[in-house]
């Protein structure tokens, strides 16, 4: 049985969906450059990556996604700019998202689904165990999912899943796992995977959210997979593949996470993080609740 214990360095954001939840908002602009406060959501992505030690970050991008590139890169003129005005602060903040990681790129060319995107890594992560971070996610960066995701990969081996329990009603919006008990209280092995069943016939309440750490194995896997659900070529079909036979390469495991995520995502979601995130910076939150607090008075 493969069991890898190569330190994890890489990481994989796949950003090449066409974000058509927000239309029209995303008819010209990507999903991931939607402003989340006053960054876009795609650079919560790359620092949470970077702060559970992941610092080389290749991107799967598709047309109209050259904004991404931008964003990571340097800007001279507005710097320069910037530095002439003596104005520090923003320099500080415009320089912050260029110097966050050594960052890659690579185009997906046809939507065909999360598993092809992850195969289109393959390339660039070679032999080594690697993480994947979906843009819509974002975790609070005080509950350090990653860094635990990372600690049972090194520990047990084969690839780890993130999970979250939802109401049984909303599993169909999700992949699920069947899972059992591990001796540590967050963490479970997995033992089967399905993708958006329906309630009844869901193993468990345990969702996937966007969050993995794959053995490489998963590319030789994903290079068999055959499109699944939506005519796609589905991790978790991957996945599923990898739990019912750990020779393939590893266990898969699940940590069960209970802190704080925001599904950018989804419209409402999308505005709650930004309530609650503007609510808690020292230099906006105590105006804002302020405000917050008056309005929501008033109109009740």
């Amino acid at each position: 049985m493969t069991q890898s214990r190569t330190r994890i360095s890489k990481a994989v954001i796949p950003a090449a969906g066409l974000g058509t939840r927000f239309l029209p908002a995303t008819k010209a602009t990507p999903k991931e450059m939607l402003p989340v406060v006053d960054k876009p959501a795609i650079q919560y992505v790359v620092e949470e990556a970077v702060t559970a030690g992941l610092s080389d970050v290749l991107m799967v991008t598709g047309r109209n996604k050259r904004p991404l590139e931008d964003h990571f890169d340097r800007n001279y003129e507005l710097e320069e700019a910037l530095t002439r005005k003596g104005d520090e602060t923003r320099l500080a903040r415009v320089q912050e998202s260029s110097d966050l990681a050594t960052m890659h790129y690579v185009r997906q060319g046809d939507p065909k689904g999360l598993g092809h995107a992850v195969l289109c890594a393959a390339p660039h992560v070679g032999d080594q165990p690697f993480a994947v971070l979906l843009g819509d996610d974002l975790i609070d960066a005080r509950d350090p999912l990653l860094a635990r995701m990372v600690d049972v990969q090194e520990q047990h081996g084969g690839s780890v899943i993130a999970l979250m329990e939802v109401d049984p009603a909303q599993i169909h919006l999700y992949g699920c796992a069947a899972v059992k008990p591990t001796v540590d209280d967050d963490v479970v092995q997995v033992t089967g995977l399905v993708e958006k069943p329906d309630p009844a016939d869901a193993p468990s309440n345990f969702a996937v959210i966007g969050r993995y750490v794959l053995d490489p194995a998963v590319f030789g896997v994903l290079h068999r997979t055959e499109p699944g659900r939506g005519g796609e070529i589905q991790l978790t079909d991957a996945l599923q593949a990898l739990a019912s036979s750990p020779d393939l390469g590893g266990p898969v495991h699940g940590v069960v996470f209970k802190g704080r995520r925001y599904d950018t995502g989804d419209r409402s979601d999308y505005l709650r993080a930004i309530v609650r995130l503007a609510c808690e910076r020292e230099d906006l939150g105590p105006e804002f609740r302020e405000w917050l607090r008056s309005y929501v008075t008033e109109e009740m």
